[in-house]
């Protein structure tokens, strides 16, 4: 398989899986709860703030901070946010589609939210096996676990615990203490699962696809 398709299907499944997910109201992934958070807030004020517009707003940010905590910058740093921007897009395109799916009964909830856990962690599985820039998100946990030679799989469940605990602390400051808003039961539990469920999807690709580039774009990346 090319890594550049590993790109194109990691966003589209990434997205998929992240509106899967908002649709039943159990609480989105804890990587994306902050920026959704943010979308709720500022979307009370400006109705077309989108989920998308969010996230890339975030990544921004976040891009920023990781170059500090690493003290490195690379022009191929950049690109995160050219990713973050398309995954935005698409991830606003899936939310429009999935809001016309039923799911009146709690046995629908509950399995379009499991759909969208593992569709999640599929797409961030691609997006590691590709050498485009993947989203800042990933981006900054691939980095930080290159840098000081950490197992990728472990920094990624701590990174998602932390914005957990992010995504709680913005609820709380926007919404009042105790409110909850995107962070919920279903996030604590991807929280905790989702860094294993990304290893495994791992290791089942690399043990059926053989990942190669299929245009020669890596040095610019």
């Amino acid at each position: 398989m090319g890594t550049e398709l590993s790109y194109v299907l990691g966003l589209v499944i990434l997205a998929l899986g992240v509106a899967f997910m908002e649709k039943p109201d159990f609480g989105v992934s804890m990587v994306v709860a902050p920026a959704y958070i943010l979308h709720l807030k500022i979307s009370q004020t400006y109705s077309f703030f989108t989920f998308g517009m969010a996230e890339y707003t975030l990544q921004a940010v976040i891009l920023v901070l990781m170059i500090i905590v690493l003290r490195r910058f690379r022009i191929s740093y950049l690109f995160s946010f050219v990713t973050a921007f398309i995954y935005g897009f698409i991830l606003d395109f899936w939310m429009i589609i999935v809001s016309y799916i039923p799911m009146e009964s709690l046995f629908l909830r509950l399995v379009y939210y499991f759909l969208g856990m593992v569709l999640c962690s599929i797409g961030i599985a691609f997006l590691f096996h590709t050498y485009i820039s993947p989203e800042v998100y990933e981006l900054f946990v691939k980095e930080l676990a290159a840098k000081y030679s950490l197992n990728i799989h472990h920094v990624k469940t701590v990174y998602d615990i932390c914005s957990c605990l992010v995504g709680v602390a913005m609820s709380f400051l926007f919404f009042g203490f105790g409110v909850f808003k995107g962070v919920k039961v279903g996030t604590i539990v991807c929280a905790l699962v989702n860094g294993t469920m990304i290893g495994f999807c791992s290791r089942f690709l690399e043990s059926h696809f053989e990942f190669k580039d299929r245009i020669k774009l890596r040095k610019y990346f």
